[in-house]
């Protein structure tokens, strides 16, 4: 079955979109190994007793991160069974972990459940990029901070500026989120383009 996206013309075929078998796995390894995501962890501002969700974890690297920090609660939605398997196999006997198999337009969490939501290289390969950000919108708390990254920044490696979006999408993906939260900036990190927002804490009808 192809995977489609709402950001690109063609089917999406890589392995990297939804990793299985063995090419899934060395996906997975690849990712683990190459995603720097320090920055990301500092713009999320996780504070201590937040519960975070991240939508398209992967290997689970910044899982792990998560994790060393002062969450209560860390959970997680990826389309992947390897990728499960995967992230999860370090924090087995960990209360705080849970990660599901899932998709960013149905996590299966409830509403208002989330301090903090983040998506990591995986929004353009989203289907449907208007549900996928209600979704995030739908299981933050009022106040939550929303983080949608994707390839790019100010000194990108080799590969990672090869899969730079053109501006017209990166200004799809600020415009969706102002339709649902306030505040919602762009931030150029050193291998990442990432937009912020908040939900905000009173919303009308």
């Amino acid at each position: 079955m192809e995977n489609t996206s709402w950001a690109f013309d063609r089917p999406i075929t890589s392995p990297f979109a939804r990793p299985r078998g063995l090419a899934g796995r060395l996906a997975g390894r690849f990712m683990l190994l190459t995603n720097e995501q320090r920055e990301l962890v500092a713009l999320l501002g996780v504070r201590p007793g937040d519960h975070v969700l991240e939508v398209g974890y992967g290997p689970g690297k910044l899982v792990r991160m998560l994790a060393s920090g002062p969450a209560a609660r860390i959970c997680g939605v990826d389309p992947s069974a390897e990728m499960r398997e995967q992230a999860a196999r370090p924090h087995r006997g960990d209360d705080r972990i849970d990660l599901r198999l899932g998709t960013a337009d149905a996590t299966g969490f409830g509403d208002g459940v989330f301090d903090g939501a983040v998506s990591v290289n995986n929004v353009a390969l989203w289907p449907d990029l208007g549900a996928g950000v209600r979704e995030l919108h739908r299981v933050l708390k009022p106040g939550g901070k929303v983080v949608i990254a994707w390839h790019g920044g100010s000194l990108p490696g080799r590969i990672a500026g090869t899969l730079k979006l053109p501006e017209d999408k990166l200004a799809m993906i600020r415009g969706s989120m102002g339709e649902l939260f306030e505040d919602v900036e762009r931030h150029e990190l050193k291998a990442l383009t990432a937009f912020t927002g908040i939900r905000p804490r009173t919303e009308g009808p």
